[in-house]
């Protein structure tokens, strides 16, 4: 397929976003250790920062942010611009006085290894417990009043609860109480806030924060709910087509995600300030972002609603340069990392390379088969942020594991390592990584750790029984700091 909205590759393109050499550590908040059923934005993740700067990493790559759809999935939220509540420390609400003892001992949790998902469906009764107790509503107010969207959120949050969580499109017009309201506002301000300090305490030690932008919303959201005019749907708010990748590495059949698409001649109109107020949002929020499969910007597979697979969906033109302009002008000097992996053209190819923002190469796609492949170290350029794995891949170990005979001769043979010890596989692709040209190099926790795919963080296409993993202090306290220290230095990715 060849795209058409790309202008002639002789007009000017956006300066090259070069990263100084450095490494990174990729791991959600709901996978740190903490006592509460799922990570969140207190004492944990300080101590995690602390083990990236005495480890020699620079950067910690985080999944999205906001509210989970009914599998967990952070890429199909109720809201862009709101927060997870489930981030949210409670022993901080303790210490603000919002919560008693007794109320902090009722949600310990019960197993340290997966996120109790169960256990977190209490959650919000707690928030409200503490949300009853704030005393100085001034702060909630002025953080909703500048933050607009958030408060929409709230406010949707607010009303899909009065409605008892029906889709927007089957409200019956009920209103939130203002107790109701403020609660969800209270979960905003609150969520922020302590992310606030969070970052703050990185950014003070040396590490910045990478955040993760989907590219496509629920339909039973926020967004599609306040802005159905920027989104192709029917009459009664539902979508007329939705989104999906086709046939590919992660499934023969393809993947139909169900997502409303954009009707982006709509938003063009208005110069996408949707999309604009989403970036300067992620800014707000971390020191760079990725942009969740940046190739839909150029050309998107557009699936018929109701199609049993996504093998009945066709390529769509994209808002292309337009869109890579907004993307650029809203992010100013912050990082932005196109996900351009999938199904990638030479007009995939001519936006990125317009766009002047690095791409992504995954170390496991370079040996899924014989022959030359951009993800094999020796064809990274100075445009690359190289990962190990992604949030969708198996850990480095399971990938090893489960490669037929000849895929991981070849990767041993690549690394120099020994076939007979497959641990030893995943310390030395991570020291090839290390060694590669990307300047940025990424590793998901799991493979610091060097476990296997009973670890792996998702599945794609498989709807239930992802997003589920965690670390202990202990397990986190067993890695080498030294040696991964030792490895920045000698490869130039001392911070």
């Amino acid at each position: 397929m060849k795209s058409t909205n790309g202008n002639s590759s002789s007009e000017k393109r956006h300066p090259r976003r070069t990263v100084k050499r450095s490494s990174g550590v990729l791991m959600h908040i709901s996978s740190l250790f903490g006592g509460f059923s799922c990570g969140s934005f207190g004492d944990a993740a300080r101590y995690f920062i602390d083990f990236l700067k005495e480890s020699g990493f620079s950067w910690w790559q985080v999944l999205p942010f906001c509210p989970t759809d009914e599998y967990s999935s952070p890429y199909k939220s109720l809201c862009s611009f709101g927060g997870n509540p489930m981030f949210i420390d409670l022993p901080t609400l303790y210490e603000q006085g919002l919560l008693t003892a007794e109320e902090l001992r009722g949600a310990v949790e019960r197993s340290p290894y997966l996120v109790e998902s169960e256990r977190l469906n209490e959650r919000i009764g707690l928030l409200s417990l503490a949300c009853s107790r704030m005393e100085n509503r001034k702060e909630v107010y002025e953080f909703l009043s500048s933050h607009p969207e958030s408060a929409l959120a709230a406010e949707f949050m607010a009303r899909r609860s009065a409605e008892g969580g029906l889709p927007w499109q089957r409200w019956r017009g009920k209103e939130p109480n203002d107790k109701e309201l403020f609660l969800w506002q209270f979960i905003q301000y609150e969520f922020f806030s302590q992310w606030k300090k969070i970052r703050a305490y990185a950014n003070s030690h040396g590490i910045r924060i990478i955040g993760d932008l989907p590219i496509y919303v629920s339909e039973d959201s926020a967004d599609v709910w306040a802005h159905g005019d920027e989104f192709l749907l029917d009459n009664e708010g539902y979508p007329t087509e939705v989104a999906g990748v086709p046939p590919d590495y992660f499934s023969e059949d393809g993947q139909l995600w169900g997502n409303p698409l954009y009707n982006w001649e709509k938003m063009k109109e208005n110069g996408y300030a949707w999309w604009r107020r989403r970036i300067a949002w992620s800014m707000e929020l971390f020191d760079g972002v990725r942009i969740d499969h940046f190739r839909g910007l150029e050309a998107y597979w557009s699936i018929p609603r109701g199609a049993e697979s996504a093998k009945e969906g066709r390529w769509v033109e994209g808002p292309g340069r337009e869109m890579v302009d907004a993307i650029r002008a809203e992010a100013g000097e912050g990082l932005v990392i196109a996900e351009d992996l999938g199904d990638i053209t030479d007009g995939v190819r001519d936006l990125l390379d317009y766009s002047g923002l690095p791409g992504m190469r995954v170390l496991q796609f370079g040996f899924l088969s014989a022959g030359e492949s951009i993800h094999l170290p020796h064809n990274y350029s100075d445009l690359t942020v190289a990962y190990s794995g992604t949030h969708d891949n198996n850990t480095l170990l399971g990938f090893i594991w489960e490669s037929d005979e000849e895929n991981r001769r070849r990767l041993f043979d690549y690394i120099g390592a020994d076939t007979s010890d497959l641990s030893s596989g995943v310390s030395t692709s991570i020291r090839t990584l290390y060694a590669s040209a990307a300047p940025l190099a990424i590793l998901p926790v799991q493979d610091l750790l060097g476990y296997g795919s009973d670890t792996r963080m998702n599945t794609p296409g498989r709807a239930k029984g992802n997003w589920l993993y965690r670390i202990t202090k202990e397990q986190l306290d067993g890695i080498d700091r030294k040696r991964f220290a030792y490895l920045a230095e000698l490869f130039g990715r001392k911070p």
